[in-house]
């Protein structure tokens, strides 16, 4: 498997994990003191750790650095979207398509080919 979709593979693992630790704790713990929240939510991270640091090492075998940011940054919505939308019973907005147009623009900007 080429690296690039190695490391893509590695941050949208990485970033389900994130995704559960930063707001799972919003609907699951909701009635529990904020440091347990916390305490899960850094157990939780500890797994989004194994899977980001990996894939960020591959990806930037074969990405630069902007290109790396940038592709997590999709990633990261690619992810948060089914699971607002999905898990937090969160509405679908229109934000969400004119934010990842957005995110397209600077995928383009950051993977052209420049002279």
């Amino acid at each position: 498997m080429p690296a690039v979709f190695k490391s893509i593979l590695l941050l949208t693992i990485s970033n389900v994990f994130m995704t559960f630790a930063w707001y799972a704790h919003l609907k699951n713990l909701n009635d529990k003191p904020w440091y347990i929240a916390a305490l899960v939510s850094w157990g939780i991270a500890l797994m989004e750790y194994l899977f980001q640091v990996p894939g960020n090492r591959i990806g930037y075998t074969v990405l630069s650095l902007a290109q790396l940011k940038i592709l997590q940054e999709v990633i990261t919505l690619v992810v948060f979207v089914p699971f607002a939308m999905f898990y937090m019973q969160q509405p679908i907005k229109l934000d969400f398509l004119w934010a990842g147009l957005c995110l397209m623009g600077a995928v383009y900007f950051m993977f052209r080919t420049t002279s």
